[in-house]
């Protein structure tokens, strides 16, 4: 590890966990293509630490409203343990969290695919075409999308459509960020509220992610004169991820969203037929 890489790395988790380009599908392209394949096991507790970093942007960029679910949560509990009266229409950061709480539900039907998931990372065929998908995805719901609804009107059913999305992102090089946006944009989600939506949904989801890799992560070990470098990498994803953030937002509130579509499909066709020319002269 050096301090080169651990800035490289910081910068490429930060912007392709938010931008809508997949994160997990570039990094199984590097893998295959530039021999990156123990990245992942020989850096175990630095990659975990690297979406640590992008969890903290989210919370950053959403600070508020990161505060009033913590706090809404906690009153929720009290009002189903019959403390306070409950009311019949719950505040907005309450109803918030329920929808979070919806929409994450699919994630969990995914952990008994996680050997089948892993699997497809060294699938550069597949990516490649998930990529392209990710291209037309973003496409077609920047152009259908004319919805109006909020944290106020947005349905328990149309948390669990974009939970749905969320949970088929875990596919490498269908981007989490623009299969969530775009599903909660043709499910009638204002563009502004399907940005944030998503991004506040990524919180337990990273968090519940890496709580299961942690423990694999501490005991791999790590050398102690790395640890400078280590956190220097968390603060160019945090930075990163601040700032790409921001950049979503803006260019979903343009209506310029479908942009990246154009991105994806340049980097899923070349690595397609960058694979297919590996695959004829293997063979």
């Amino acid at each position: 590890m050096t301090y080169l890489m651990a800035i490289f790395m910081g910068i490429i988790q930060g912007v392709a966990e938010f931008l809508p380009i997949s994160s997990s599908g570039h990094l199984a392209l590097f893998q295959t293509f530039f021999g990156m394949e123990n990245v992942e096991e020989k850096y175990m507790l630095f990659t975990v630490l690297l979406h640590f970093g992008t969890l903290l942007s989210v919370c950053v960029v959403y600070w508020r409203d990161v505060l009033e679910m913590i706090r809404e949560f906690f009153l929720g509990l009290a009002a189903l343990a019959g403390r306070k009266e409950r009311q019949d229409q719950p505040p907005v950061a309450r109803r918030l969290v329920m929808l979070i709480i919806v929409a994450t539900l699919p994630l969990f039907v995914m952990v008994f695919l996680k050997d089948f998931i892993n699997q497809l990372f060294s699938n550069s065929l597949m990516v490649s075409c998930a990529l392209i998908a990710t291209g037309f995805i973003l496409f077609f719901s920047d152009r259908l999308a004319h919805g109006h609804k909020n944290a106020r009107n947005a349905t328990m059913a149309d948390a669990l459509v974009i939970g749905c999305g969320q949970a088929l992102a875990v596919i490498p090089g269908l981007s989490r960020s623009g299969t969530t946006i775009s599903v909660g944009m043709l499910r009638g989600l204002d563009r502004s509220f399907a940005v944030r939506f998503s991004f506040l949904m990524s919180l337990p989801a990273i968090l519940g992610a890496n709580i299961l890799e942690v423990k694999d992560a501490v005991e791999s070990g790590f050398p102690m004169e790395e640890l400078p470098m280590y956190l220097v990498g968390v603060a160019v994803a945090a930075v990163t991820g601040y700032f790409a953030i921001r950049l979503v937002k803006t260019l979903s509130d343009q209506g310029k969203f479908g942009k990246f579509s154009y991105y994806c499909w340049a980097v899923g066709l070349g690595s397609l037929l960058a694979g297919i020319f590996k695959m004829a002269v293997l063979s």
